[in-house]
C-alpha cells in the first residue's frame, strides 16, 4: 500500500461545521478521565521533530517513520502533551555528529541522492559504509539522520542542565550504526552522540537496551571505557539472528588492563520468552548492576520489536510487560533519557510508546483508545491500548527457567570484577570519543543561563492542527 494512502493529513473541524465537541474538548476531556497532569517533583521532556516523520525508506522497507506519527497522535489524544514540557529539536550539527562518527562518513551521507548514487565514486563507497537493502538511500537521508540525532543530543543536554529528569526522544536509539558504516537500518548512532553529551557532566552512565537485537554500535563505541556500562537484552543466535553478536562471554576487553573489561554485559535469549520470566530476568540483572556500578545517569533504549507480534521479532512480550521495564528504570531515580529503536509493527509501536510516556509522566490510561485519536482504523479491530498480543502468532518458549538462572548467574559473576568500581578512578572518555569543543561547551553554558527558546510550551491547552503537535 502507497504511503500517501496510509499518513494523510488530519483535518481540524471548522467552527459552526458540525454540533460535535471539538477536538480540543475532546481532549480536555480525556485529560480529565485519565487524571493528567504534570508530573510532581520532576519533569519530562518530549523532544522531536514532524520533518522526521514524512521520510520514507521504500515502500517495502520494514522500518516506518511514519509509526511516529501513530505514536504522537496518540499520546495527543490522550492528552500527555500537557504533561511534558515541548521542545523542537534542531538538526544536530555536522560538529556534533563528528564526535563519534567520520568525517568521509558523514560527507557521503550529504552527497548521496537516489539520483547520483550510481555515480562510480558513490557506488564505490555505498559499499563501504554497507548501503544496500537494509540501509537505502533515500530522498532527505542526511535530514532524517540530522534530525533524529539532534532531538537525543537536545534531549541529553536538558539533563544536564538539570531542565529536564526524563527526557523523551521516540524517533532516536538507533543503535547499530558504527562509526563510519550503516547497519540495520542505522545511519548515525545518536544513543553514542547522546551519551557524550551525558559523559561531560556524569561520571558513570549505564545504557540499557530492550531492542530484541543486540545493541552493538554502542557497545562497541564504548568498548574501552569505565565510564558507561552496557547491557544489552536480546535474541542471540550468532549464525541466523542480525547482528549475531552479543553471547553471554562477550563482556568487554579481554585484557583485565583495559578500562572497559567486564563493562559490557549481554543477556542473550532464546525465541519465545514470556512476560513473566522476562520481568523477572531484568530486575534480577539490573539492580545488581545499578547497585554495583552506581551509575548517574541512565540511558534507556525501548526498542519495540522485543514485543509479541512484531513484524521482525521472536518474542512473546505483551505491552504491559515490556512497559514495566521503563517502570522499574524510572523508580531508580537517576536521569533518563528514553529513546525509541526497532519496532516494525507500527500500530504496537505506537501503542507501546504512548504507554510508556503515560509510564513516564505518571499517568494511568484508559484501555480503550481515545474515539478522537486520529487513524483510529490502524488499531482495528479492538482499538484497546493492550492487544493480547502473545496470543497471536505465539513463539514456543525455548528459554528454560535453568537456562535464565544460569543468565543471571553469568551476569553476576562479571559484576564481582567490578568490586569497587564506584570509588575506583573512571578513566577519560577514549580519544576516539573525546569530541569536547570549546564552541559546544559555550553552548551548554548559554542554555544553562538563558531561557530556553525552543519553543517550550508550559501548559499547551490545544491538541494541534492537522494532525500536528503545536510546538
Amino acid at each position: 500500500m502507497a504511503r500517501a494512502s496510509i499518513v494523510q493529513d488530519y483535518e481540524h473541524p471548522q467552527p459552526g461545521t458540525s454540533s460535535t465537541l471539538t477536538i480540543d474538548e475532546k481532549v480536555q476531556r480525556e485529560i480529565l478521565k485519565n487524571g493528567i497532569v504534570k508530573p510532581k517533583g520532576y519533569t519530562v521532556s518530549w523532544h522531536a521533530n514532524p520533518e522526521v516523520e514524512k521520510h520514507h525508506f521504500g515502500q517495502s522497507h520494514p522500518m516506518k517513520p511514519w509509526r511516529l506519527t501513530l505514536t504522537k497522535q496518540l499520546v495527543m489524544a490522550y492528552g500527555m502533551h500537557q504533561a511534558m514540557d515541548l521542545y523542537l529539536a534542531r538538526a544536530a550539527t555536522d560538529e556534533e555528529m563528528a564526535e563519534f562518527h567520520k568525517g568521509d562518513y558523514l560527507k557521503f551521507l550529504q552527497r548521496v541522492t537516489p539520483a547520483n548514487m550510481s555515480v562510480p565514486d558513490l557506488q564505490q563507497h555505498s559499499l563501504q559504509y554497507n548501503i544496500g537493502d537494509d540501509c537505502p538511500i533515500f530522498d532527505g537521508l542526511y535530514d532524517y539522520c540530522s534530525l533524529y540525532a539532534g532531538a537525543t543530543v537536545d534531549a541529553a543536554r536538558k539533563l544536564c542542565n538539570n531542565q529536564s529528569e526524563i527526557a523523551i526522544n521516540w524517533s532516536g536509539g538507533l543503535h547499530h550504526a558504527k562509526k563510519s558504516e550503516a547497519s540495520g537500518f542505522c545511519y548515525i548512532n545518536d544513543i553514542v552522540l547522546g551519551i557524550l553529551q551525558l559523559l561531560r557532566y556524569h561520571p558513570r552512565v549505564l545504557y540499557i537496551d530492550i531492542d530484541v537485537h543486540h545493541g552493538d554500535g554502542v557497545e562497541q563505541a564504548f568498548w574501552s571505557s569505565d565510564r558507561v556500562m552496557t547491557l544489552s537484552f536480546h535474541k542471540y543466535d550468532k549464525d541466523n539472528f542480525f547482528p549475531g553478536t552479543g553471547p553471554l562471554s562477550s563482556t568487554g576487553p579481554t585484557n583485565p588492563l583495559n578500562p572497559g573489561a567486564h563493562h559490557s554485559l549481554n543477556v542473550p535469549l532464546n525465541d519465545g520468552i514470556e512476560d513473566s520470566d522476562y520481568i523477572a530476568l531484568f530486575k534480577a540483572i539490573v539492580g545488581p548492576c545499578v547497585s554495583t556500578y552506581r551509575p548517574t545517569a541512565v540511558v534507556l533504549q525501548c526498542g519495540a520489536d522485543s514485543l509479541g507480534c512484531d513484524r521482525l521479532g521472536c518474542f512473546n512480550l505483551n505491552i504491559r510487560a515490556h512497559g514495566e521495564c521503563v517502570s522499574f528504570v524510572k523508580a531508580l531515580n537517576l536521569p533518563l533519557l528514553v529513546l525509541g529503536g526497532g519496532g516494525y509493527t507500527p500500530r504496537n509501536v505506537a501503542r507501546l510508546w504512548a504507554y510508556e510516556t503515560s509510564i513516564c509522566v505518571d499517568a494511568e490510561l484508559n484501555e480503550s483508545l481515545p474515539a478522537h485519536t486520529p487513524f483510529l482504523n490502524h488499531f482495528a479491530p479492538d482499538k484497546t491500548l493492550f492487544p493480547p498480543l502473545s496470543e497471536h502468532g505465539r513463539y514456543e518458549n525455548r528459554n528454560s527457567k535453568q537456562y535464565l538462572e544460569g543468565l543471571v548467574q553469568g551476569v553476576t559473576e562479571q559484576l564481582r570484577y567490578l568490586k569497587g568500581a564506584p570509588s575506583v578512578q573512571m578513566q577519560h572518555i577514549p580519544p576516539d570519543l573525546q569530541g569536547i569543543r570549546e564552541e559546544v561547551e559555550k553552548e551548554i553554558r548559554e542554555e544553562r543561563g538563558e531561557k530556553d527558546e525552543m519553543f517550550r510550551k508550559d501548559g499547551e491547552r490545544g491538541a494541534g492542527m492537522r494532525g500536528e503537535l503545536v510546538y
